[in-house]
């Protein structure tokens, strides 16, 4: 299991546009890098919509956010296209990226047991080390005065971990 301090794996992956994305090619930004399930399903619309409206904020921070799933990536295509989406989404079908930062595993839905994927988001330093970490994510969280958005959870800890640097 991957902590904090550690050094970020590699990715090599295709995004929704066919071309090949990785870590190195981002070597001077923070990367908000989010593990969802499926394209076009409830939460995971909702999380790459929160990230999209917040995707200008990220990029005054020197951020660039990539999502990841097992999805094909006409999949992502049609993802970004239908929902209007302003980030890359990166088209892991072997799930090595997603077992490699620990986002894919047992779940239980219902009583049952199944191999899936585990929503996580990672903070990644320009240096590639791993800065923050959240697993098994609620995407938006029901609260007395409103709903908290992971997102905004997000966007808080880079900026603090961006004093820190």
């Amino acid at each position: 299991m991957l902590e904090v301090g550690a050094k970020a794996p590699e990715i090599r992956l295709q995004n929704q546009d066919g071309n090949e994305v990785t870590l190195n090619g981002y070597a001077e930004k923070w990367k908000v890098l989010y593990f969802y399930p499926k394209d076009n399903t409830s939460g995971c619309t909702k999380e790459a919509c929160d990230f999209t409206e917040s995707i200008k904020e990220f990029e005054d921070l020197d951020a660039v956010v990539l999502g990841v799933s097992p999805d094909s990536i006409l999949s992502h295509r049609n993802f970004i296209e239908k929902q209007k989406l302003d980030i890359d989404l990166l088209s892991d079908p072997d799930k090595k990226m997603l077992k490699a930062y620990g986002a894919w595993g047992t779940k239980k839905n219902y009583g049952k047991e199944y191999e899936g994927v585990i929503r996580s988001t990672f903070i990644i330093s320009p240096k590639n080390k791993i800065s923050k970490i959240w697993h098994n994510v609620k995407v938006r969280t029901k609260r007395k005065n409103g709903e908290a958005r992971h997102v905004d959870v997000v966007k808080a800890a880079l900026i603090e971990l961006q004093k820190k640097e």
